[in-house]
């Protein structure tokens, strides 16, 4: 598909690139799409269940100039994600970023009232062999292509000091892992595609929309930057490991936090 301007910024850091975000349908994952978008990249979507709001991500993107397809997508098999790099192979022709968003959600919702050994199950599945085997999918995608490409996986700023709390420890079991085997990945499909991580803290998603008052407080006080993240903050450092900007940076991890871990 001829490329076409790219976003009202100027910015072009993706332009000809194609791009992946799984779960881009709300929040974080639909604020990288879009700032790819505006970088000049087409992008390829996915969702699991939320197919409103993933065509409306889409839309967002067309409205932008770009390329925009939307993809169902269940983390927890290997042959799904398998069979999405296929149809993305056949579909863009190569998939420059791909980018593992989309985690399972405990902190709000249905997933806030599992027990802990539901939500347990819940992160390692669609967090920890999710991100896995989406990234199997995308090295054999990429190695197959010109130029190879980049792995951009999801961990957790806090898995650096550790945090006290239920979910906290569960969060450190998934997020640890992948900031762990994405650093192996990375020395391992060295020198043609490239993995790193970004490790967010505290964004203003659902989560902070539903805490106390008090908690939201709190977060403010410990940060040195003095309030919360918000998913453009995220997209800012995705679009930066996404682009030839990042072209000498392979198994690092940039924590999006204000501070709050450094």
């Amino acid at each position: 598909m001829p490329q076409q301007e790219g976003g009202e910024s100027g910015d072009r850091r993706l332009a000809d690139k194609v791009v992946l975000v799984t779960g881009a349908s709300s929040g974080i994952g639909r604020s990288i799409a879009l700032a790819c978008a505006r970088s000049g990249a087409d992008l390829a979507i996915t969702y699991r269940a939320n197919k409103q709001g993933a065509d409306e991500t889409a839309s967002l993107i067309r409205q932008l100039g770009r390329r925009a397809e939307a993809r169902q997508l269940d983390l927890r098999t290997e042959v799904s994600a398998r069979a999405l790099a296929t149809d993305l192979g056949q579909s863009f022709g190569r998939i420059d970023a791909w980018i593992n968003n989309a985690g399972a959600d405990i902190l709000t919702g249905t997933g806030a009232q599992l027990s802990r050994v539901e939500k347990l199950d819940l992160v390692l599945d669609v967090d920890v062999r999710g991100t896995v085997f989406a990234s199997w999918a995308a090295v054999d995608l990429m190695r197959g292509q010109t130029g190879g490409g980049v792995i951009i996986n999801m961990s957790w700023d806090h898995v650096a000091q550790g945090m006290a709390g239920e979910n906290p420890v569960l969060y450190s079991v998934a997020k640890g892992a992948i900031l762990s085997f994405s650093r192996s990945l990375a020395r391992e499909v060295a020198p043609g595609v490239r993995v790193n991580v970004l490790a967010p803290g505290f964004i203003a998603t659902a989560f902070e929309n539903e805490a106390p008052e008090g908690w939201r407080r709190h977060v403010v006080e410990v940060t040195p930057l003095r309030r919360w993240g918000t998913p453009e903050d995220v997209a800012g450092a995705a679009v930066y490991l996404a682009s030839d900007e990042a072209a000498f940076l392979t198994g690092q991890v940039i924590m999006v936090n204000g501070g709050v871990v450094m």
